[in-house]
């Protein structure tokens, strides 16, 4: 469930190469040989306690889900093998085949159940909710956040539970692709409450000061191990495991390894083997949705993210046109010194990925400035943006004949008439094309701000793929929506190239 981003990416990510959905398939024979590994997946970007890289070796993956794949697989016969795959795709690549089995804190929904064949569920847990210790008093159930902002996951129960709020009390979700910058965004105050599982809020209350955990459930619900739905033979062997397991302390005492273990586990444990029905909360959702059901319920919510994502794009390709002009021109007419600043900065910024500039400008400048994250967003694409935008009209400004800046000159024209009035506008014109070709790319590249809470086009895309299980239909209106932003403007360009360009020809 939890999405922090480690070491453990790189090094795991590396490990899916040595995997691939034709060996899961001949696993799923019954007859599959015991030298075969067993190939589970999980996503180590959630780190502890379920999957994360061992920090005295990084080529290994520790975690209690971690220790409950190796119990399976060497009740199998087999050795494990760790598959890395994203978390919000762990549905999908279970349903394709991409591993035997699924573990990394997933939770058991209806929805998943209907889609997957998923296992008996291994731990029961709690969505509690977290508060500035100095707000204790006023914020203590859902109710009580009315206006205020609440963070979680996207594509979870605690997210669905959120919308639900947000409908009936007016709390504004915020969805965030890991589970340690909502507790840090809460302390700096950037949100005012979190909503999460109790084992991911006890860990996260170890690490930042100033919190408090409302021991008081919002809702209850389970872990589960997921597999793909022809994979019901094998489902039900793991289920065996898994109470066998229950039964002979085993899985109590990986739970206690990782500090997990609590009183709400041993009643749990005494219901599943009694095959009796778990307690737990209903989520908002109580029976699978058709497909058509649930586009035509995030359609509303695609749409308003298409427009956060034209605005910011549009915003973002203003600041920087401005700036990429600036620079342009410094390096162009300025001194030695400010050319030497200026193509430091292009080169920094071309150098280092856009999204460690995003994490800089939003969470490494928090204890200077607290930019709220649209504006971070806006920023960052657009400083990123100018340094290459600088490079296009450098280009074009120097491509301008040197004949006609003569003339200029012997005309009597100043440096800054020649530029306004003769080099600028047809620079201009050479950078049209380019400059349509950077907004394009600036649409699609919006979607990495999503990690900076905006929910932006893809973001929203991806909650709707999570649950509904698939991406065919919510990456089709993905596109569809990407296009129709996209095609009208690169028209435009064509048209105003065409324009310019006719007095020319004539």
């Amino acid at each position: 469930m939890t999405r922090r981003l480690a070491l453990g990416a790189g090094v795991c990510a590396a490990l899916v190469c040595l995997a691939g959905p034709p060996q899961v398939l001949a696993q799923r024979a019954q007859g599959a040989p015991s030298s075969a590994p067993f190939l589970w997946g999980g996503d180590a970007e959630g780190g502890a306690p379920f999957v994360e890289a061992d920090p005295k070796d990084p080529t290994r993956v520790v975690g209690l889900d971690v220790d409950i794949a190796t119990l399976v697989a060497h009740a199998l016969g087999r050795e494990p093998q760790f598959v890395q795959i994203t978390f919000t795709s762990l549905d999908q690549s279970a349903a394709r085949g991409d591993f035997s089995l699924g573990l990394s804190g997933i939770e058991d929904t209806p929805a998943r159940r209907h889609a997957l064949a998923a296992t008996i569920p291994y731990y029961e847990f709690r969505e509690v909710l977290t508060v500035r210790a100095a707000d204790r008093p006023r914020f203590r159930t859902l109710a009580d956040l009315g206006g205020r902002k609440v963070a979680t996951l996207g594509g979870t129960i605690a997210y669905e539970l959120l919308l639900a709020a947000q409908r009936d009390h007016g709390i504004a979700a915020v969805s965030y692709d890991d589970d340690v910058h909502p507790y840090a965004d809460l302390a700096n105050g950037r949100v005012d409450a979190v909503l999460l599982d109790n084992v991911l809020a006890e860990r996260s209350m170890r690490k930042v000061s100033g919190l408090y955990t409302n021991p008081d459930a919002v809702a209850v619900n389970h872990y589960i191990g997921i597999l793909g739905p022809a994979d019901t033979g094998l489902r039900d062997r793991i289920d065996d495991i898994l109470r066998a397991a229950m039964r002979d302390g085993r899985l109590e005492a990986i739970l206690r390894r990782w500090n997990v273990w609590n009183a709400d586990q041993p009643p749990f444990f005494a219901h599943v083997l009694a095959n009796a029905p778990v307690g737990g909360t209903p989520i908002p959702e109580t029976t699978p949705v058709s497909a058509i059901e649930m586009t035509r319920r995030y359609l509303p919510s695609l749409l308003t993210a298409s427009l956060v994502t034209l605005a910011l794009s549009c915003l973002s390709m203003a600041l920087a046109v401005l700036c990429g002009a600036g620079i342009a021109i410094g390096r162009v007419y300025g001194g030695a010194a400010l050319r030497l600043v200026l193509t430091a900065y292009v080169e920094v910024m071309r150098g280092t990925p856009i999204l460690l500039q995003l994490f800089v400008i939003y969470y490494g400048l928090a204890a200077v400035v607290r930019l709220p994250a649209f504006v971070a967003a806006l920023i960052g694409l657009g400083l990123n943006y100018a340094a290459y935008e600088s490079e296009i009209y450098r280009g074009a400004l120097e491509a301008v004949p040197r004949g006609q800046l003569e003339a200029a000159r012997v005309l009597g024209f100043s440096t800054g008439q020649t530029l306004r009035l003769i080099r600028g506008p047809q620079a201009f014109r050479f950078a049209l094309a380019p400059m349509t070709n950077d907004f394009v790319a600036m649409l699609k590249d919006s979607s990495l701000v999503s990690v900076l809470t905006v929910m932006e086009l893809t973001k929203q895309t991806q909650i709707f793929a999570t649950n509904l299980g698939s991406w065919v239909i919510p990456g089709a209106l993905c596109a569809g929506l990407y296009l129709a932003m996209s095609l009208p403007l690169a028209h435009l360009a064509r048209r105003l190239e065409a324009a310019w360009q006719a007095p020319t020809a004539s």
